[in-house]
């Protein structure tokens, strides 16, 4: 079966998202998820959001449906906090970097 998100995979849109979610781990000093199929799952979900409403919602957080005036934008306010407390970020995209 089909995941939702595999038709945005590739895309230029997908690529996109993909360079901002390198650039994001590079500043945040994190790295993406060594699971590439998660990194998929998160980014091709977020890539849907951004087509749909021109701004990179997070899937992990976000209300069903999609509510623009209150759900999180990525990378969450809590991004830091979240990946020094757990090692990671809730979605499980950006990964604290073994010292």
């Amino acid at each position: 079966m089909a995941n939702s998100w595999d038709h945005v995979v590739g895309t230029e849109e997908y690529k996109k998202t993909l360079n901002r979610s390198r650039k994001i781990a590079e500043t945040t000093g994190s790295s993406l998820n060594p699971d590439e199929e998660r990194v998929r799952k998160v980014l091709g979900l977020m890539t849907m959001n951004y087509t749909v409403t021109g701004d990179y919602f997070c899937p992990c957080k976000q209300s069903h449906p999609l509510d623009t005036e209150k759900d999180v934008l990525c990378p969450c306010p809590e991004i830091k906090q979240e990946i020094d407390a757990a090692g990671m970020c809730f979605c499980k995209l950006f990964f604290q970097i073994d010292r």
